[in-house]
C-alpha cells in the first residue's frame, strides 16, 4: 500500500500522550486561514512512500518510542483523504502494540471505517469553529460532516481530544465558544479540550513558498482571553488544557 507523504517527524506531548513519531499525508480539502503546514495542502508536493518504508521507518524509534510510552500519530494535510494508506499504517502501528492516534478535521470522516477507528487509540479532532458561516469562513468547507464525524466516535466510543484554534476575530465569539462546549460536552467520549492559541510562526514558511500568510495581521491572543474560552469549556465540565 503506497501514500503520498509530505515528512515525519518526533513530538513530544501534541499529538497525543507521550513522544510520538508523527507523519505528515498531503493533500487537503480545506484552506484553513491559520494553517501552519502549507507545504501539505497538494498531494503533488509530496513523496510516495509504501506502508512497508513507513513501518520500516518507525521500527527505528519502537524501542524509544514504547519505554517513552509515546506512538505513532498520522497527521496531515488531511489523512483521510487517503483512507487506505492511513487505515494499513494503524493498522500495522495497534497490532505491533503501539499507541496510535489519527489527527483530522473530521470533514472526511465517512471514508474512516469502523475496522480503522478499531485501530485508533486515539482521534484528535479538530473542531475549528462551531458555528457554520465561520467555518465555512476560516476554512472554505461545511461543519456539519465533522460534527456528524463526532457523534459517530461517541457512539464507537473511541477516545477523542478536541483540538480548537483560538484566533482573535475569527474563533473567540462568546456564543460560538459557548455551542462549542455544549456540544462536546453532550459527546461523552471526550478527554480533553486543548485550546490552542493561534500564532503566526508559519509566516516565514508561506514566504518560502511564495504564498502569503492570510492571518499575518492578526495578534496572538491575550492571556485573558484563553483564560475566559477555557472558563467556558470548564464550565461544561470539560478538561480544557
Amino acid at each position: 500500500m503506497d501514500g503520498v507523504i509530505s515528512s515525519w517527524d518526533l513530538s513530544v506531548g501534541v499529538d497525543g500522550p507521550g513522544t510520538r513519531f508523527v507523519i505528515f499525508t498531503c493533500g487537503c480539502p480545506l484552506r484553513c486561514l491559520y494553517c501552519q503546514n502549507p507545504e501539505t495542502w497538494r498531494m503533488r508536493d509530496g513523496h510516495r512512500i509504501s506502508a512497508d518504508e513507513a513501518m520500516a521507518e518507525i521500527g527505528k524509534y519502537r524501542r524509544f518510542l514504547a519505554v517513552a510510552r509515546g506512538g505513532v500519530t498520522v497527521s496531515g494535510g488531511e489523512p483521510l483523504l487517503q483512507p487506505r494508506f492511513t487505515a494499513e499504517l494503524l493498522h500495522r502501528c495497534h497490532d505491533s502494540g503501539l499507541h496510535t492516534a489519527l489527527d483530522t478535521s473530521g470533514l472526511l470522516g465517512a471514508r474512516a471505517t469502523d475496522a480503522m477507528l478499531a485501530d485508533t487509540d486515539l482521534v484528535l479532532l479538530d473542531i475549528k469553529s462551531y458555528d457554520p458561516a465561520a467555518y465555512r469562513r476560516l476554512t472554505g468547507g461545511p461543519v456539519e460532516p465533522t460534527l456528524r464525524f463526532a457523534r459517530r466516535l461517541a457512539e464507537l466510543g473511541r477516545s477523542v481530544w478536541v483540538r480548537f484554534v483560538l484566533v482573535p476575530g475569527l474563533t473567540d465569539d462568546a456564543e460560538n465558544v459557548a455551542g462549542l462546549a455544549h456540544f462536546v460536552a453532550g459527546l461523552g467520549n471526550v478527554e480533553r479540550i486543548d485550546v490552542l492559541p493561534f500564532h503566526r510562526m508559519a509566516t516565514g514558511k508561506y514566504e518560502r513558498l511564495g504564498l502569503r500568510f492570510p492571518l499575518a495581521d492578526v495578534a496572538p491572543p491575550d492571556d485573558a482571553l484563553q483564560d475566559r474560552v477555557r472558563a467556558q469549556f470548564r464550565d461544561q465540565g470539560l478538561n480544557a488544557i
